[in-house]
C-alpha cells in the first residue's frame, strides 16, 4: 500500500481509497471515495461541517457544497465532473427538488447522468438537506 497526499489516498493494487477527513469514515468504515478500475463511487456528501452545514438552513447552499465536496473527491481518485454518470439526491423536503435540480443542473447540465431524487425521512444530522452520491467511469 501506498499513501499519497496527506493520507488522503491509499492505493492497493486495484483499488484507491479516497478520504475526506470526516471522524465518520473510521467510526463507519467507509470511504469518500473507491476507484476500482476505470470506475469511481463517491459516498453520499453532505454540507456538514464542524459548526452546522454551510450554507445553514439553505438547500441551494447545501447542495453547491456537496457537489463541490464530490468533485473535489472525483478529482483526489482521478476523475472528474465529466466522467460522472450517475448521481443520486436524497433530499428531507422533496418541495425543494427545483433548486436542488438547479443546483444539480449548474454541475450537471451539459454532461446529463442519469440522475434519481428522493425524499427521506431524515439524513444523519437533522440539519441537513441534501445529501447526493455520484458514480463515474474515467475514460482513459
Amino acid at each position: 500500500m501506498s499513501l499519497v497526499g496527506e493520507d488522503r489516498v491509499t492505493t492497493s493494487s486495484e483499488r484507491k481509497l479516497v478520504s475526506g477527513g470526516s471522524r465518520f469514515e473510521s467510526v463507519f468504515g467507509y470511504s469518500r471515495a473507491v476507484r476500482v478500475g476505470p470506475f469511481v463511487s463517491v459516498a453520499g456528501s453532505t454540507a456538514m461541517a464542524a459548526n452546522g452545514p454551510v450554507g445553514g438552513d439553505d438547500v441551494l447552499a447545501q447542495t453547491r457544497e456537496a457537489l463541490r465536496r464530490i468533485e473535489a473527491a472525483l478529482e483526489d481518485a482521478g476523475a472528474s465532473l465529466q466522467d460522472v454518470m450517475r448521481t443520486r439526491v436524497f433530499v428531507t423536503d422533496i418541495r425543494e427538488w427545483e433548486k436542488v435540480g438547479q443546483v444539480h443542473s449548474e454541475y450537471f447540465g451539459h454532461i446529463r447522468p442519469a440522475s434519481t431524487i428522493v425524499e427521506v425521512s431524515a439524513l444523519v444530522d437533522p440539519s441537513l438537506l441534501v445529501e447526493i452520491e455520484a458514480d463515474a467511469l474515467v475514460n482513459e
